[in-house]
């Protein structure tokens, strides 16, 4: 009797923990997959100008450095996968004034520091090579160099064009929304109309003096091509969305800008 007992005992603790051990197998592909599902990579394009010419005056200028690093580390900590790319390709032209010591914040200071970064940045893809089906949102940075190239550029229009007909977002700041100068919806009409939007005000643009050195003034244009534009106090913090429109006024509005792009990317709504 004690045998039989036994044997009984012995089946009864091998049935149960088998029967456990299916239990933890579901469990942890349950948990892979919700996993793999938080983890979604996002791709962002950033694209920078190759402009760095200012007007007339035999100054330089180029893409604002606190534009694009601050916006760059932001999504890269929260694992967005960032590619550059420029319309000539290439090392683009930093400004030399984003490079004063009054012009440092903490995103600034760890791009000088970051050689990655740096090397990343000296080797960007040529615009033309750029297709937006590799991407889930685009990003222009400023300084005064997209006012004469991306504004103009033949395929910057045509890329933006593309990631808002395919409803992905598309964010600037600073004098970034340039951009918007010339890119048009299906119907023939300027993207930002009837959009709310921000960029430079024309009353920072006086502030620098450079008004009569550009060749528009960022928040004349947007106006004019029926943008409903707003802003803030000269050099505060400021920035607007509106549906896949993401824009910022200056560039301490470049943090709100990358806050606000990626809770787009990864929206209920996206």
């Amino acid at each position: 009797m004690k045998k039989i007992s036994i044997v009984v005992l012995v089946f009864a603790l091998f049935s149960s923990c088998n029967s456990g051990s299916k239990g933890s197998k579901v469990t942890e592909q349950e948990a892979s997959t919700k996993s793999e599902s938080n983890t979604t990579i996002k791709n962002v394009l950033f694209v920078l100008t190759s402009h760095d010419e200012l007007g007339n005056t035999g100054h330089k200028t180029g893409f604002w450095i606190e534009e694009f690093a601050t916006p760059y580390y932001f999504l890269k900590d929260h694992g967005v996968k960032i590619t550059i790319a420029s319309p000539k390709g290439g090392q683009p032209p930093i400004d030399p004034r984003s490079s004063s010591p009054d012009s440092q914040t903490p995103a600034t200071v760890r791009f000088n520091e970051d050689k990655e970064t740096q090397e990343i940045l000296s080797k960007t893809q040529k615009l033309e090579t750029i297709n937006q089906a590799d991407y889930d949102a685009v990003f222009y940075p400023g300084g005064h160099g997209p006012l004469w190239d991306l504004a103009e550029d033949k395929n910057s229009i045509e890329l933006i064009q593309a990631f808002y007909a395919n409803n992905k977002p598309v964010g600037a700041v600073c004098h970034g929304p340039a951009i918007f100068k010339n890119t048009k919806n299906a119907d023939g009409t300027f993207l930002v109309e009837g959009k709310k939007v921000t960029g430079f005000s024309n009353s920072e643009e006086d502030a620098v003096q450079l008004s009569n050195i550009v060749p528009f003034l960022v928040e004349d244009m947007l106006k004019e091509n029926g943008g409903v534009y707003t802003k803030g106090e000269n050099w505060t913090p400021y920035a607007v969305e509106d549906g896949l429109l993401i824009t910022g006024q200056n560039p301490a509005s470049s943090e709100l800008v990358a806050e606000l792009l990626f809770k787009r990317l990864f929206s209920e709504s996206n």
